[in-house]
């Protein structure tokens, strides 16, 4: 049997701007690591592994 919990959260004004630098940063990395994963892949036809990406 499988079991799912719901929870809500109301963050005060200072947390929801915490949380939204967070995941705006978080989305700059994502997309950054994105990026050079496809130009490499079009230049030299290899792909970076996520292990290279961190060292980047």
């Amino acid at each position: 049997m499988l079991k799912a919990c719901k929870y809500r959260m109301y963050p005060t004004k200072e947390q929801e701007e915490s949380f939204f630098q967070h995941f705006g940063a978080c989305r700059f990395v994502y997309n950054w690591a994105l990026e050079n994963k496809i130009r490499s892949y079009e230049q030299g036809g290899k792909a970076i592994s996520r292990f290279s990406l961190n060292k980047m």
